[in-house]
């Protein structure tokens, strides 16, 4: 089987371009459900082979709510399909620590209940890239711009479904000819190919990718990038079982002192003794490729982590007396292009993209140049922790594709492997990972003395996350309280005099968490929930961390850094009460439920569907609860069609409907209020001298008993 390749978005007719984008829209659906054949019963669906992912059923699900969701905030469909799988199946970024992956609070469907859901979702995406209105060329503000998004974000899970399959019992797969792996291998040490160093002059290493580029990008590959590298060289292949052998036999998973402190960690948590796709048996190593297991494979590539590659470099170090370490992403965009490697998109002669196989061959066979695998094969561990280039924006439908990963503990893989497609395959594309998890992934090495710069980027410096982080820990500005802090001390005062209980309370809307932690000194659980990863992630980074570090606008480019503490803000004994989650307020799930006060702060007027949320949030708070209300009612189509605006318009007789007497039409019957409406002032500081004064409106409302 070979997947398609990423398509060319500047080129051609609108009908075309249809008739191209319908194909690869097909392609990546049938091959991704194809992959999941592989799999021996319903049952397997059900596994977790990778405890901090989850089970298969929900990637089987994901991929496909990912096309609704994205389009409904797109405001391109309408109507949901199903929006408890919308909810169930929609947040991916499991590998943060933040995600919630409790086996309890999830009601999996029947795997025939999730394929009828990927045929419906099949059927609206083809007729809506038949009748969508678009324009040439395709760039981000494009109509098919999410449709595409949704292509590429599949390809992905192709990839690492794919990955989490291989660590799948083999009794829980079964052959499938449609994923042949390769029969070629050597398990003869003397057959191991004999690694090399070959010298890569220097090179100055550029990058200008714009929003007009002709291939589809992901957020972190757009912007400048100039760079000088130092001559080094690089091994002429990658590092094979065979050569990786040699370190475990050396005791290389045994002496620490070859590992780096997080990587030491991380062997002694897991008692790691060989690479994880390595079994061994009384006869020595088998090798575990996607769906069998065969004698090891000496001239295959390893499959590694970061820790056990940088381990192997350190050992070679001692051994050779040279300076041994992995390549930057720079030294491998210098080594590519020296080998003549200058494709926008991979595709024949190398072992990527299902070309070839559905598995890894040998490592002497794809040559460029000086050369093997300089992509392909498996991806390549670097030195090089992810990081923005400068100019770097998020896509407003994805902002939280990279940015959480601007954090020093997600290092660039690159090259792509034997299952890499679409935009996985281009040069341009920049994936990656904590330095524990495991891909398709290998390495090769190179000798300098150069230093590896690692970018600190351990601090806010993204506009809107910094003025949120401001906007909720900063000080008080011209008399006016800090309002994250004096809308929880509303909250808690309201609380009190209706003699509620303290047991659980949902900030809704809670951006980066300073009034769930305020919550928290009054009641004895808070959930914070927020749409946005990256505010969610600066809330459990002063959680986990007690410190958060931004930057503020002075004026024009001048900014100044400012650092807040939970212990500063009297909070630090609260820290172990409150979690946080990224969700949807229009489409919660479903365990998100119990509250005895619920706060939704500023929120109201922000989301796409008022009267949804309104309706959803009475099933979730306990009878006799508080639901408590706060906004300025600054309705824009921007964030809410107008015709789902709850009032602030003259209705159907010419009369006035204040957005206060229709949040209070909205509630009847379910809800009484419980008093008149109090304005709270807040003040936005945008530059050292510009401030925004604004009035939010709380509401409070008791849920009546039955």
């Amino acid at each position: 089987m070979q997947s398609m390749s990423t398509l060319h978005l500047r080129n051609g007719t609108v009908e075309q371009k249809r008739k191209e984008i319908k194909a690869y829209f097909l392609d990546s659906f049938n091959t991704y459900e194809s992959l999941f054949s592989c799999l021996a019963s319903d049952s397997a669906f059900y596994e977790r082979p990778e405890k901090l992912r989850h089970p298969l059923i929900f990637y089987f699900g994901h991929t496909a709510t990912f096309f609704i969701n994205k389009l409904v905030l797109a405001k391109i469909i309408n109507e949901r399909i199903n929006p408890k799988f919308e909810s169930l199946f929609a947040i991916g970024v499991d590998e943060m620590s933040w995600d919630d992956l409790n086996d309890e609070n999830y009601d999996w469907p029947t795997v025939d209940e999730v394929r009828r859901y990927r045929d419906q979702v099949r059927t609206l995406m083809c007729d809506l890239i038949d009748t969508l209105s678009f324009s040439m060329p395709i760039d981000w503000e494009n109509p098919m711009w999410p449709i595409i998004m949704g292509i590429e974000h599949e390809r992905i899970h192709l990839e690492t479904s794919s990955v989490l399959i291989r660590q799948l019992p083999l009794s829980s797969i079964k052959p499938n000819e449609d994923w042949p792996a390769c029969t070629q291998f050597e398990t003869d040490e003397t057959a191991i190919p004999i690694n090399a160093l070959m010298t890569v002059p220097a090179a100055e290493i550029t990058s200008n990718k714009t929003t007009e580029d002709s291939y589809y990008g992901w957020d972190n590959e757009y912007g400048e990038l100039k760079q000088q590298v130092a001559s080094f060289k690089a091994s002429r292949f990658l590092v094979s079982n065979g050569e990786f052998l040699a370190f475990v036999k050396d005791g290389g998973y045994t002496n620490a002192e070859y590992w780096e402190k997080e990587g030491n960690e991380w062997r002694e948590y897991t008692k790691a003794r060989h690479p994880v796709f390595w079994v061994k048996t009384d006869e020595g190593y088998k090798y575990r490729s996607m769906l069998q297991e065969i004698a090891l494979p000496l001239d295959w590539p390893v499959d590694v982590n970061y820790h056990e590659a940088k381990a192997f470099c350190n050992y070679k170090s001692k051994e050779s007396g040279l300076s041994i370490r992995l390549p930057t992403e720079n030294e491998w965009f210098a080594m590519r292009e020296h080998a003549g490697v200058i494709e926008e998109v991979y595709s024949d002669g190398f072992n990527i993209g299902l070309g070839k196989y559905a598995s890894s061959e040998p490592v002497n066979i794809n040559e460029s140049g000086e050369f093997f695998d300089v992509v392909g094969n498996v991806w390549q561990w670097t030195e090089t922790p992810i990081y923005p280039f400068d100019g770097f924006k998020v896509h407003p439908l994805y902002d939280d594709f990279t940015t959480p990963t601007f954090d020093n503990k997600h290092n660039l893989i690159k090259g792509g492997s034997w299952i890499s497609t679409g935009n996985e395959a281009t040069k341009n594309s920049r994936y990656a990972f904590r330095r524990h998890f495991f891909q398709h992934a290998g390495f090769r090495y190179v000798q300098s003395d150069s230093m590896v710069k690692v970018n600190d980027f351990d601090y806010e410096s993204d506009t809107q996350v910094s003025q949120y982080s401001e906007f909720h820990y900063g000080d008080e500005y011209h008399g006016v309280p800090n309002f994250a802090k004096a809308s929880a001390a509303f909250c808690i005062e309201m609380a009190t005099r209706a003699g509620i209980n303290t047991n659980k309370a949902l900030d809704l809307g809670c951006a980066v968490g300073r009034s769930t932690f305020e919550l928290a000194k009054y009641f004895e659980s808070v959930d914070g929930i927020d749409f946005s990863a990256r505010f969610v992630k600066t809330a459990f980074d002063m959680q986990e961390r007690g410190e958060i570090r931004y930057h503020l606008i002075e004026e024009g480019e001048l900014t100044s850094f400012k650092s807040r503490k939970l212990n500063s803000l009297c909070l630090a004994d609260v820290a172990d009460k409150v979690h946080f989650a990224q969700g949807d307020a229009c489409n919660l799930k479903p365990q998100f439920t119990g509250y005895d006060l619920i706060f939704m702060g500023n929120l109201i007027d922000r989301v796409y569907s008022p009267r949804k949320v309104l309706s959803d949030i009475s099933e979730r708070l306990n009878e006799g609860g508080l639901l408590i209300i706060a906004s300025p009612f600054t309705w824009l189509e921007d964030y809410t069609e107008r015709s789902e605006w709850l009032g602030g318009y003259k209705d159907e007789n010419g009369e006035t409907l204040s957005s206060t007497q229709a949040l209070e039409n909205a509630l009847s019957g379910q809800f009484s209020r419980v008093n008149a409406p109090v304005e709270i002032p807040f003040v936005i500081r945008e530059t050292k001298r510009k401030y925004q004064h604004t009035l939010s409106e709380f509401n409070v409302f008791r849920k009546n008993q039955l």
